[in-house]
């Protein structure tokens, strides 16, 4: 069919052709093939470019840790750009494009940094833009931008849909090799639930790619009929496309599903990718081992691949990575491969052999050359023959194909994402997983057991320890005899020596052994320093087939052993993953939870405007007929609050439960004011600093009991409020016996304001609320007339008589349509927050837009509250550095326009009369303003340097963004009923 299909073998269905093309070239696959399998079977040995140099590069491996094969797959809205082509399941119709190139993949000219590489060496970057400083700009910036990244994403809007499921079970088998087959099998047959997760589209492994035989039977036979037997149990979930990306705590594990991946017409019924949750009792890791490429003078021409992806393409695919190929090995997986292409008929050239000696035997035929490096390949844009150097004499060999074996490393990423180092094995030559606990164990090959038999065993042993315990009792079944295997034998090779030209570490960052050597001079030879000074394991396969060697060649040049270098961070993801799959349904109007308050349904009835702050959709105003714009609606609210009563949702507010025996010590050094003696009863303002000194949040602290506190917070700062609390019982004060609990969405907390307020309430509330039973700041359990159990609160947020009155969220629609009812005499309205923003301008009182992190208790007018003769409380000692007290600092004003016609706006910025807009003449800010219906014209709260010196100054308001300058008065912030009043009536 192809110039480099086999006429026969291989898994893949011969009876079922695929038409793709790739570059538009159009060409033909099998129905499982990969994309990358069928390119090698249609002689596009060339697929992409390097990142740095733009060399070509062809396919170096079968798997995940696929450096060079990035395509972008699909066109238009349903374009992946950074698949790799050894993983992406090749489907009638697929569309696949090379990456990283201009104009085309045969004549890039990017290309041409290969010919400025001795200027281009490991960390340019940073000793080429910094002189001259003008040019980071206009010349720097723009390249550094235009070069960055793979492949291309696209603008239109993703068509696919995307889920996120939890999983629950005893055993998670991570990998469906023969261990992990074997061990899935015994543990199903014990009658744990078990969840098998496999990152390929057939199960197997490397059942699937080998000559051996299980139980007299091939390989791959043997694992059909085991697969077949787990889809039978019931017990049994498999995860095919699935790849487990991450573990976390509590034995949870990130896994992504490639649901519909494979497929020309998605299906809309069904989403493109799963993101599960997996929580496994016990988990076992059976990942492989990969195996390691050789670092040599040219091994980065198109041809050269691993020798263990040969015996795949082979074996699985039916395809011949050549028509003459040379082996370079150091160990027995060499000759493997070369007796699994000699059995299918492929012409092998030699093969070269590191070692000097070894019980490997060649097939008939074939010479072995000893104590042998390859030291430089021939060709351009393919491999056309190597340069073989042994006892200083060369030679060159003609070949099409080179398949390197350095060795395997097993694959122990996930052990190590939660801060476990591996741990370095001079037996095995490789690092193997740490000691995790019982939680995650390794096995077969990802435990550095490399034969089938093994493999098989060491799975079905696990699976049986795991199952006993946890309680269950697993048969010992006979182990499945292999016939054929042979032992797995290898010398380290890091580095051969006498490269004729560049020997790569990393392939899609040109990272060459001389940048190592470089970054190891230059004092970056620490692992990590070296990956970020070289880039070497930071590609899109994260250094899985370059991390290794690099830490090899580290421990050569520096003259100590691997595990002394160590190596660098596991974290997840181990391959990348979509945002598409990790935002879930989360997308559009789903992109953030809509929280509602208990009171939302009274607000829709009573005709409210609803608007978005934060994550929670509130009642912003009340429209009635003729009101033709937001502000009449806002204006006619806030008179009526004033003359008459109103009813607010403050529900938003973040309310926190704190008890114990320390509870009072605890809030008193949480706050800058005193709280230690606050009487049963009562409820205080109160003020959170951070560690600096300025103002974290605000609220207020009531005290229900001896050992109960309620605290609420504003609604932007209830999460990092709660998170406060937490890291200062854990961290700063674990002695203290106290606890809390949000309680913001057990209560439907509303407020009653207004010079009618206590009428009104008074009909529902069981009990006297007169101003001698219930003062200002009261705060106490109350029973209402329905029998509701509720809290009362004597606060205010509108400088009038005010009530808040917390009842349980089921009962909160109901018990405002009480409240509105016994209003209707009192002729009461429902506010939003737009008139609670204005009522509490007109008072003077302040939100987030004030305490913006930069202010200082002080610099709100409320220095006062700084109880500095208590021991200690957060931001003490810092909040009296000079800078936070000096006299000049920005200080809390009010404004109001000379022209009373003028508006202003939040943002503007303050100048003195008469000087120009700058930095420098820069006197402060507006933080809130609006129109004050009862004052007649615009009111703001400013921030002006020694502002409380300058009452009845004038000063400019600067606005740029409206193109607006107006003059206005320096005065009090408190606007309206300055005695307070209304507020204590």
């Amino acid at each position: 069919m192809t110039s480099y299909r086999l006429s026969s073998g291989g898994l893949v269905d011969r009876s079922k052709t695929l038409s793709f093309t790739f570059d538009g070239r159009p060409l033909r696959g099998f129905s499982g093939d990969t994309l990358a399998s069928a390119l090698l079977a249609n002689d596009q040995l060339l697929v992409g470019r390097s990142f740095k140099y733009h060399r070509p590069r062809g396919i170096v491996s079968a798997g995940p840790s696929e450096p060079n094969a990035l395509v972008t797959l699909g066109s238009g809205a349903r374009t992946d750009a950074n698949t790799k082509a050894t993983v992406a399941e090749l489907y009638g119709g697929l569309t696949a494009k090379s990456q990283n190139r201009w104009p085309s993949l045969g004549f890039d000219v990017g290309a041409v940094n290969g010919v400025l590489s001795p200027f281009l060496g490991a960390g340019f970057y940073y000793k080429t833009f910094m002189w001259p400083k003008q040019f980071w700009e206009r010349v720097y910036e723009p390249f550094i931008r235009r070069a960055a990244g793979l492949g291309r994403a696209v603008l239109e809007r993703d068509p696919e849909s995307y889920e996120k499921s939890w999983a629950f079970c005893d055993l998670l088998v991570v990998g469906a090799g023969p261990a992990g087959l074997m061990a899935a099998l015994t543990a199903g047959r014990a009658g744990l639930r078990v969840i098998v997760a496999d990152e390929d589209f057939r199960l197997g492994g490397s059942l699937l790619a080998t000559g051996e035989t299980v139980d007299g039977a091939p390989a791959s036979v043997f694992a059909d009929r085991t697969v077949a037997e787990l889809q039978a149990l019931p017990n049994v979930t498999l995860l095919s496309r699935t790849t487990v990306f991450g573990w976390y705590d509590d034995n949870v594990f990130g896994a992504v599903e490639r649901v519909q991946k494979h497929v020309a017409e998605p299906s809309s019924k069904l989403v493109s990718e799963r993101v599960w949750r997996i929580v496994a009792k016990r988990a076992l890791m059976a990942t492989g081992a990969e195996e390691r490429p050789l670092v040599f003078g040219g091994n980065d021409r198109p041809g050269v691949m691993m020798a263990g992806a040969m015996t795949t393409y082979a074996e699985r695919y039916g395809v011949a990575a050549g028509k003459q190929i040379t082996i370079f090995t150091s160990g027995s997986a060499g000759y493997r491969t070369a007796r699994a292409l000699a059995s299918k008929g492929v012409a092998i050239a030699a093969i070269v052999d590191a070692r000097a000696e070894s019980a490997d035997q060649a097939p008939d035929g074939i010479r072995v050359i000893r104590s042998a490096s390859v030291v430089d390949t021939k060709g351009r844009q393919r491999l056309k023959g190597i340069v073989v150097e042994r006892s200083g004499f060369e030679e060159l060999i003609a070949c099409d194909a080179l398949g390197m074996s350095g060795g395997w490393s097993p694959v122990v990423h996930l052990a190590c994402q939660r801060g476990a180092r591996p741990v370095w094995s001079e037996e095995l030559k490789a690092f193997v997983a740490p000691d995790v606990g019982g939680g995650l164990r390794p096995v077969g090959a990802a435990n550095g057991v490399y034969t089938l038999s093994g493999c098989l065993s060491d799975g079905a042993e696990k699976a049986a320890a795991i199952a006993a315990d946890l309680g269950f009792s697993a048969s010992s079944a006979a182990a499945p005899v292999v016939d054929g295997e042979e032992a797995t034998s290898f010398s380290a090779l890091w580095y051969v020596p006498g490269a004729k030209s560049k020997a790569f570490v990393d392939f899609q960052n040109d990272v060459h052994a001389k940048d190592l050597g470089l970054a190891l001079r230059e004092g970056f030879g620490h692992v990590e320093h070296a990956k970020r000074y070289t880039t070497s394991g930071m590609a899109t396969d994260q250094g899985k087939l370059s991390n290794i060697n690099a830490v090899g060649i580290l421990a050569g040049m520096r003259g100590v052993s691997p595990a002394e270098v160590g190596t660098t961070t596991f974290r997840p993801f181990y391959t990348p993953v979509s945002f598409g799959a990790l935002a879930g349904t989360a997308r559009d109007e789903h992109a953030a939870p809509a929280r509602k308050s208990p009171l939302h349904g009274w607000a829709m009835k009573n005709g409210a405007t609803f608007v978005e702050a934060g994550l929670w959709h509130r009642s912003a105003w009340f429209p009635r007929a003729g009101e033709k714009t937001w502000r009449d609606s806002v204006d006619r609210e806030v008179l009526n609050v004033r003359a008459n009563v109103g009813l607010c949702d403050v529900s938003t507010l973040g309310k926190i439960e704190v008890l114990g025996p320390d509870a009072a010590e605890f809030l008193n050094r949480l706050y800058c004011n005193p709280v230690l003696k606050l009487p049963i009863g009562k409820a205080r303002y109160g003020l959170m600093l951070r560690e600096d000194g300025f103002v974290f949040d605000d609220g207020t602290v009531s005290r229900f009991d001896e050992e109960h506190f309620f605290v609420t917070t504003t609604t932007a700062m209830a999460g990092p409020v709660m998170a406060h609390l937490e890291y200062c019982a854990q961290t700063l004060w674990p002695e203290l016996e106290v606890r809390f609990t949000s309680s913001t969405d057990q209560w439907a907390q509303m407020a009653i304001a207004g010079p009618k307020a206590r009428a009104v309430l008074q009909q529902i509330v069981d009990g006297d609320i007169s101003d001698g039973a219930f003062p200002f700041l009261s705060a106490r359990k109350i029973v209402l007339k329905s029998g509701v159990s509720a809290r009362l609160f004597r606060i205010s947020f509108s400088g009038e008589l005010a009530f808040e009155l917390a009842v349980p969220a089921g009962y909160g629609e109901a018990v405002a349509d009480q409240i509105m009812e016994a209003g209707r005499p009192h002729e009461i309205c429902a506010y939003g927050v737009e008139a609670l923003n204005v009522l509490r301008l007109e008072k003077g009182l302040l939100t987030h837009a004030e305490f913006d992190g930069r202010v200082t208790p002080d610099d709100a007018g409320l220095g006062r509250m700084l109880s500095m003769q208590k021991t200690d409380f957060i931001g003490k000692r810092l909040s009296t550095r000079y800078g936070l007290t000096a006299a000049d600092r920005m200080q809390l004003v009010g404004l109001k326009p000379v022209d009373a016609d003028k508006d202003m706006r939040a943002g503007a910025h303050l100048l003195k009369e008469g000087t120009k807009p700058s930095t420098l003449n820069d006197q402060g800010w507006v933080s809130s303003a609006g129109f004050s219906p009862v004052l007649g014209h615009a009111i703001a709260l400013a921030f002006l340097k020694s502002g409380r010196e300058r009452y009845g100054e004038k000063v400019v308001v600067f606005d740029k963004l409206r193109d607006q300058e107006i003059v206005a008065e320096v005065c009090d912030p408190v606007f309206v009923d300055p005695q307070n009043a209304k507020l204590k009536a």
